[in-house]
């Protein structure tokens, strides 16, 4: 069993040192790190100055060099998930960042105004929901991982044993995982999503879970990070685990997400969707490749489905994929295109069942994960379903929802909850249960990911297309397009600095931070609401007069004319650009 994280946690304050004290029962041991030297040493409670201002905390995310110095980030509010197998499951809703240092004399007035964008770099990450953690269970691995793990593995820490791809602080963590005496204090945080609901058919009691993990390799913002890079590590790669637990059985099954993996960009330009490129100069295999050799390492098996248009800007994309699929020629991947859009124009989602029908036996040959209340498993996953669309997000989610209920269908009649015959979509409290989880969970990933709330969750919470859901759909799409094109660099900034993708060096000549807005991108703002100002003016001005008239038309077609040219000249120079780290740029 591995070693718990502790829970229990006061956090005692001096201007020399931070005490952080472990209160769970029979916990004598304190953590000191000294504000000065940022040394970090192991202590007992009797070493904690009464004269320290103390506060409880509820974990340790880890600590981060800006300029100023090191700041020590704590959780200071959580709420509970539920339970998962005896082990209690939070979500960290609020943190605090504690300076080293106690005063900023030491800094100029630009230095002063970079560690403030740091900071609100930093805030940023952490006031984006779904930071999950346990002090006793490890959240990063799924039922069949942990399973087959030896029992060296079982006795390692949470942060040691932890699968990487999904520990969101471990570059904060970097200074407590080189000291195993302090692991016990070293918290692993999960980012992405986890709903857990106790439910009842035909008077059968069981725990239904969904976990979403996103991985923090090449993670960032829809535009700014898409493809690949040169170790196959995916954009937006999410896995997405559901989980059944009936009578101390438990059953699981497994599916992963991840962006079209060639290497391709699609940068914000102003334009609605930006066109996608695709390297010329790339070796498109070689990325390809470690990206598949991974997955088939980890998960086996991989049925690809690949939902984007096979028309228009995204046809490139889906022969990049079918090309490299062939190419490859591994008997361990399946390639299915499936033209989501075509195929449910004109709100006939009733067609995807084509798609179910087309992999239900690729999906019965995958299996599922199920272990007995004994213990011994009973049957493997062989494979996960990989879907994908342009941000893995919407129709993705749509498509994953459905494969999981099939899953779910199999799992709940072999556990006897179902009885012979009877159908998952029969039972509406449970289905209310199911497809309301599935779209937070769609809602959560786009929101990380996107900056906005996901689009037809509608069909994921009802079964069915609606006119409401179309009208939320053109809403989020309008707050994607603003975010994508006006937002979007700092929030990848702030995710490179997260992550340890940026180091702050405060003797560094040059900060990133300096380097001056275009002054289109500056000026932009300004003319946009010049240009709505005037609308709004030939609004009142128009009259019954041929003067009141003209001047409602000439106002009119400044303003139209004026964004319209803005939108022509050079979309690119407008948006809000990432500052900290170069984002490979492909023309």
């Amino acid at each position: 069993m591995a070693a718990a994280v502790y829970e229990q946690l006061k956090l005692h304050i001096t201007p020399e040192k931070f005490y952080v004290e472990a209160c769970d029962d029979g916990a004598d041991d304190v953590l000191i790190i000294d504000r000065v030297s940022t040394e970090v040493t192991l202590a007992v409670k009797k070493d904690v100055p009464p004269s320290a201002v103390t506060r409880p905390i509820f974990g340790i995310l880890g600590t981060i060099h800006l300029v100023a110095g090191n700041y020590l980030i704590v959780i200071t509010k959580k709420t509970k998930v539920g339970e998962f197998f005896n082990h209690v499951i939070w979500k960290a809703t609020d943190f605090d960042v504690l300076s080293y240092k106690k005063t900023m004399l030491h800094l100029t007035d630009i230095q002063l105004q970079d560690n403030k964008t740091f900071l609100a770099m930093l805030n940023h990450v952490l006031n984006v929901d779904g930071f999950y953690f346990s002090t006793t269970y490890d959240l990063t691995h799924t039922l069949q991982r942990l399973s087959n793990t030896s029992p060296e593995f079982q006795e390692m820490s949470l942060l040691e044993r932890a699968d990487q791809r999904f520990v969101w602080n471990g570059h904060l963590l970097r200074e407590l995982s080189a000291q195993p005496e302090v692991h016990r204090f070293a918290l692993p945080v999960l980012h992405g999503f986890i709903a857990m609901h106790s439910c009842s058919i035909n008077g059968k009691y069981f725990d239904w879970i969904l976990i979403s993990r996103r991985s923090c390799f090449r993670a960032g913002v829809r535009y700014y990070v898409r493809g690949i890079d040169s170790e196959g590590h995916a954009a937006n790669f999410v896995e997405t685990e559901q989980i059944v637990h009936y009578n101390g059985s438990k059953a699981s099954f497994v599916q992963t997400r991840g962006s079209i993996p060639v290497f391709w960009s699609q940068r914000p330009n102003l334009k609605y969707k930006p066109r996608p490129q695709i390297s010329k100069v790339a070796n498109h295999m070689d990325g390809f490749q470690r990206h598949f050799d991974s997955q088939v390492i980890i998960y086996g098996k991989q049925v690809i489905i690949n939902l984007i248009n096979q028309k228009g800007s995204e046809k490139p994309l889906e022969q990049a994929f079918a090309t490299m699929v062939s190419s490859l020629g591994s008997g361990l991947m399946r390639y299915i295109a499936f033209d989501f859009h075509k195929e449910c124009k004109n709100m006939r989602w009733d067609r995807l069942s084509i798609l179910l029908d087309q992999v239900a036996e690729m999906q019965d040959e995958l299996s599922y994960f199920l272990v007995d209340s004994a213990g011994q498993v009973v049957t493997n996953q062989e494979g996960v379903f990989r879907s994908n669309c342009m941000d893995c997000l919407d129709r993705t989610n749509v498509i994953q929802s459905l494969l999981a209920r099939r899953s779910l269908q199999a799992q709940l009649q072999r556990l006897g909850v179902l009885h012979v015959g009877q159908k998952l979509e029969e039972q509406d409290e449970f289905e209310k249960i199911y497809k309301n989880a599935w779209a937070d969970n769609a809602n959560a990933c786009a929101k990380q990911y996107a900056g906005t709330g996901a689009l037809k969750t509608d069909f994921t919470r009802t079964g069915k297309r609606t006119h409401l859901g179309l009208i939320m759909d053109g809403w989020n799409s309008m707050i994607r397009y603003y975010k994508n094109n006006f937002s979007d660099g700092f929030r990848q900034d702030s995710i490179d600095l997260f992550l340890g993708n940026y180091s702050v060096d405060e003797l560094e000549s040059h900060s990133p931070l300096s380097v001056p807005r275009d002054w289109k991108f500056l000026a932009l703002p300004i003319i946009m609401v010049v240009a709505f100002s005037m609308c709004i003016i030939c609004l009142l001005m128009a009259g019954d007069t041929w003067t009141e008239t003209l001047a409602y038309v000439l106002f009119w077609g400044v303003a139209s004319i004026g964004t319209f040219f803005i939108i022509l000249y050079n979309g690119k120079d407008f948006v809000d650009a990432p500052r900290l780290v170069q984002k490979e740029k492909i023309d």
